[in-house]
């Protein structure tokens, strides 16, 4: 036992003299060298693919090319054929249809007024204020209500000039008077016993949906999710879009901001007085929509020459040209500002800087509005007044006088004036 101790002992010395003799590095062998990450082998380089990661690795002033953001992908310019051709058969279809719609209101205000003065001969004598009373008491309360609520909308839409009920439209006057009389029907059965006074003129008023009203149809019809498509191909202007006839008339009547339309229409409703007196209704009619598309059209032009196909909606360009039509035409009238109306301007100055603006915008490449646009609107509109109702309106008579002989061609080509 003595002498396996002492083996024993002097294997352990020997083996703790071998151990500290030993270096560090080689205390560890393979394995635990790999796993726990003392000390890896150096990869040796590869001749072949040291120069492809020099390259890679490369700077710019080393490569020899300076730095700079990615050349522009190059977007080829939209045709424009097709909207020029869409602009100039529009506006020769808009004064045409205009020139129409003039001789038959003027004819039709011929036997409206035959059919009243009959309709008050026959009334006179036979009626009287009895008549009335009786009648007015067989009514129910309800039903008198009605009467007086039509009688109220009949007030206001006389107070308006012919401007105002233009561009507000008649519809909504002749629905009521329908609704009233469809009320007076069933409630009370009274039809036979309302006079024929009443019924004629409510139903003798042409229907004109206004375009007040029409702005505020697509302007809800923007807030319906499932149209979200319809609308941005058919109700926004792009010269880069497949759709690009159409759009011209319909983006004239599109808003998607409340505040955009009620500006818009504002100004519409402020000059529409000052423009139907000067045109009349049908013609202001025809120069509103030939400016929407004329000005789209100028705004299609521009954006295709610098390059900047964004799409754009309003009926900015068509109320620029009614506005400019009337500050050009009455350049000393007095314009003021809505809330602060002490300050008082000129229109021929309002119309100059308004141009001057939107020159500015547009060589300067402001987007905060379509300035081609305006400014396409407030150059035909200025130019109409000027020029163009010599040249289109006054050459109107061939067109009438051929649309009279297909109406009655037993007249003998008389025709009533218009």
């Amino acid at each position: 036992m003595a002498w396996r101790g002492c083996v024993m002992k002097w294997a352990k010395i020997e083996f703790l003299r071998s151990t500290n003799s030993t270096p560090r590095a080689t205390r560890l062998n393979a394995r635990d060298q790999q796993t726990c990450g003392f000390r890896r082998e150096a990869r040796r380089p590869d001749p072949n693919k040291g120069n492809v990661t020099r390259d890679s690795k490369a700077t710019p002033s080393e490569a020899g090319t300076p730095p700079g953001p990615p050349p522009p992908i190059k977007v080829p310019r939209p045709p424009l054929f097709k909207p020029l051709m869409f602009t100039v058969g529009f506006t020769g279809f808009s004064f045409g249809a205009a020139a129409i719609l003039q001789y038959e209101t003027l004819k039709s205000r011929v036997q409206n007024a035959k059919e009243a003065e009959e309709s008050e001969k026959l009334s006179q004598g036979s009626q009287d204020m009895a008549y009335w009373h009786d009648w007015w008491n067989q009514l129910s309360g309800f039903q008198q209500q009605l009467l007086l609520l039509l009688s109220m909308v009949d007030d206001f839409w006389s107070s308006l000039t012919e401007g105002q009920r233009t561009v507000t439209g008649d519809l909504f006057c002749r629905q009521t008077h329908m609704l009233s009389l469809c009320s007076l029907i069933l409630h009370g059965h009274v039809f036979e016993t309302v006079p024929h006074v009443f019924i004629v003129p409510s139903f003798l008023r042409p229907c004109f949906p206004g375009i007040i009203a029409v702005n505020a149809v697509v302007l809800c019809c923007w807030r319906i999710p499932s149209m979200q498509r319809t609308m941005i191909k058919y109700f926004t202007s792009n010269p880069a879009s497949k759709t690009r006839c159409l759009p011209m008339i319909l983006s004239s009547f599109s808003h998607y901001s409340v505040i955009h339309m009620v500006a818009n229409m504002y100004v519409l409703w402020t000059f529409s007085s000052g423009i139907v007196s000067l045109l009349g209704r049908e013609q202001f009619l025809a120069v509103y929509l030939s400016a929407g598309v004329i000005s789209t059209m100028l705004s299609y032009i521009c954006k295709a020459a610098s390059g900047r196909l964004h799409p754009s909606l309003g009926a900015s360009g068509a109320v620029m040209a009614v506005l400019a039509a009337v500050c050009a035409k009455m350049p000393e009238a007095k314009l003021g500002i809505i809330f602060l109306p002490m300050i008082t301007f000129t229109a021929g100055n309002v119309l100059k800087a308004l141009v001057a603006i939107d020159t500015a915008g547009l060589i300067l490449g402001w987007r905060l509005f379509d300035h081609a646009a305006h400014l396409g609107g407030a150059l035909f509109g200025i130019w109409y007044v000027s020029y163009g109702h010599k040249l289109i309106w006054r050459k109107r008579e061939p067109l009438v006088k051929r649309w009279h002989d297909m109406r009655s061609p037993a007249a003998g080509g008389s025709r009533p004036g218009g």
